[in-house]
């Protein structure tokens, strides 16, 4: 084979270095980076938009669904009524009003409205505003209508229930933001018209019975302003299946509809004596229990308690007593002059 001899570079010539090749040499000195094409726009990446035109929301979650609209209910117009604040039917009670015979009331030893302020009003007086207060926490509690009814009652006949419930309905209906509602649940022998003086009609049982019946409608005004009565109504032998069927809370909760600031005082049986006065103490805040100083026992006392533990708030009152432990006397400041 024919050898082959390198070529001598001349000698004013420097040597470039090993790594540059003839192409590379070429390049740098016809400078070929000018006649290359610059990137294409789809190999660019998406411009990013700038942060300060972009909304301020929470990120989220991507949804794997198709977004639908969501369902805009239009709000209600003052016009229209909320049932919540104001009831679709709220109770109206009648606007006849019986005259209550004051003379009657002070010969029978009860409160006489308009009148001079008397021990018996003050110690009513006491015990109203302590259910009142009662009354006010349970309705913190949410205790619903029941915070707003009252159950008067007994353990035996003879002790002073129906005196109570009438004296302290009189003492309540003096509240300047209160009205109370009566109800004479001792279908027995019922007696509050009679302490009342006023005449008879349908009542509670009726609106029991038939279903037809307001219980509204039964209701009796009175001359006393803030004073209501309801009748006990028709007579009958299955007053106690009545009062423990499904109906009876819808009819309580009819006679506080539309007036939040009602009270409801029931007179019910002696609990010792007819069974009504347990099936009432499981719809209503409050128990009141009366006591005849000279006359009631402690196993009565206790017995009567727990048939109407269904209530969890019972309290005592003493009636009848001839002393005061502590001396007290109520309703003489009003009549001192110093």
């Amino acid at each position: 084979m024919t050898e082959h001899s390198k070529i001598p570079l001349p000698a004013n010539e420097p040597t470039a270095p090993a790594r540059d090749s003839l192409i590379e040499r070429a390049a740098e000195r016809f400078d070929f980076n000018r006649y290359i094409a610059g990137p294409s726009p789809r190999d660019l990446p998406p411009p990013r938009r700038a942060v300060r035109d972009r909304p301020l929301r929470a990120a989220a979650a991507p949804r794997l669904e198709p977004e639908v609209a969501p369902t805009v209910t239009p709000a209600p117009v003052a016009s229209e009524p909320v049932a919540i604040e104001t009831p679709a039917n709220p109770a109206v009670f009648s606007a006849n009003r019986c005259e209550i015979d004051r003379d009657h009331l002070r010969e029978t030893g009860l409160i006489v409205p308009e009148g001079s302020v008397t021990a018996l009003l003050e110690e009513f007086r006491i015990v109203k505003r302590q259910l009142l207060v009662q009354a006010a926490e349970l309705r913190r509690q949410k205790a619903g209508s029941k915070a707003q009814r009252v159950l008067i009652s007994s353990p035996h006949p003879g002790e002073g229930k129906t005196y109570c419930a009438v004296n302290l309905a009189l003492s309540i209906a003096a509240e300047k933001d209160s009205d109370v509602l009566l109800v004479d649940a001792d279908f027995a022998k019922p007696s509050v018209l009679s302490a009342l003086g006023l005449p008879g009609g349908p009542g509670l049982m009726d609106a029991l019975m038939d279903e037809s019946v307001d219980v509204a409608d039964c209701v009796i005004g009175t001359d006393i302003p803030g004073l209501w009565v309801l009748p006990a109504g028709d007579t009958s032998t299955s007053d106690s299946e009545y009062i423990s069927s499904s109906r009876t809370a819808q009819i309580l909760d009819r006679l506080t509809e539309g007036a939040p600031n009602r009270m409801v005082i029931f007179d019910s049986p002696p609990a010792l004596a007819a069974s009504p006065a347990a099936e009432l103490a499981k719809l209503v805040g409050q128990v009141l229990v009366i006591v005849r100083a000279d006359s009631t026992g402690q196993g009565a006392l206790e017995d009567a308690v727990s048939l109407l533990s269904a209530c969890p708030n019972i309290q005592l009152l003493l009636n009848a007593a001839q002393f005061s432990p502590s001396g007290r006397r109520f309703g003489t400041y009003y009549g001192y002059k110093g």
